[in-house]
């Protein structure tokens, strides 16, 4: 298989890092998105032969994606594969939470992703081949009290991954939303965003919660380096999926959320019925 041209947002830690690394190891060119030029030099330390290269861009400076996208071509040729990885987690009550954090929490999990597909789609369409990769996560599937920032962000790019794969099939251009479980990445840890508690009413429905989250990070089930691997043999298929779930967790609680579903939508079928003209 040709060597591909990735580019990768959030390449300094977590997924973004595992895949950056999966497809150097795999023979592949990587163009990396850091915050700063410290985490450039570092990222570029990866490979001598320049096969890691970093470009300073925050995914909400949405003004500057064209311009960057633009340049990396120009510079090092077309890239052949987005992933959409950049992202945080935001947790709270939604009563408790600012509105402010969950601007903030969309204008980094959704309208940045939305900013680099625009950037890129002129691009695949024209050239008619190309890969869009959105990591989402099993919070786009499924949901439990105290991330409703975070799971609404997700059910939004699920969503918005699956309109994009319908419009871009007739040009040669592959979508595909990777929803990960459980992995030993610090999402829950340092890089998650913790509303303040402030309503002792929700005290036995979210302190369990947090509690438990806490206590799990870093010793979660899934491997990043695992999921970064079968990520970018994505890169590599011929047919890749529109959705795919990474993680037992993850395959376990959604379809126990599809069958939860469909009850639901039998017992009330007929209530369903009874609004046709």
């Amino acid at each position: 298989m040709p060597s591909k041209r990735f580019f990768i947002t959030g390449v300094s830690s977590g997924f973004g890092h595992a895949i950056a690394i999966a497809a150097i190891a795999a023979g592949h060119r990587v163009v990396g998105t850091v915050r700063d030029a410290a985490a450039r030099a570092a990222f570029e330390s990866l490979a001598a032969d320049g096969r890691a290269a970093a470009v300073l861009l925050d995914v909400t400076d949405f003004d500057a994606i064209e311009a960057v996208v633009a340049s990396v071509e120009a510079d090092g040729g077309p890239v052949d594969v987005l992933v959409n990885n950049a992202g945080y987690g935001h947790e709270g009550i939604l009563e408790e939470s600012p509105l402010d954090e969950m601007r903030r929490q969309f204008d980094v999990n959704v309208f940045g992703v939305v900013a680099m597909m625009k950037a890129f789609v002129p691009r695949f369409r024209e050239r008619r081949r190309g890969h869009i990769v959105n990591i989402t996560s099993m919070g786009g599937f499924v949901t439990m009290p105290g991330i409703a920032y975070y799971c609404g962000s997700k059910f939004a790019v699920e969503g918005m991954t699956d309109v994009v794969r319908q419009e871009l099939s007739a040009f040669g251009v592959a979508v595909t939303a990777i929803a990960p479980g459980s992995f030993r990445t610090d999402w829950a840890g340092r890089s998650m965003v913790r509303s303040p508690r402030s309503i002792a009413a929700y005290d036995d429905i979210i302190d369990p919660v947090r509690a438990a989250r806490l206590a799990k990070s870093g010793h979660q089930l899934g491997d990043p380096a695992k999921a970064a691997r079968v990520i970018v043999a994505l890169a590599e298929h011929p047919s890749p999926p529109a959705h795919l779930l990474l993680g037992s967790d993850a395959l376990s609680l959604v379809r126990a959320k599809l069958d939860a579903l469909r009850t639901g939508i039998d017992a009330w079928e007929e209530v369903t019925r009874s609004t046709d003209g």
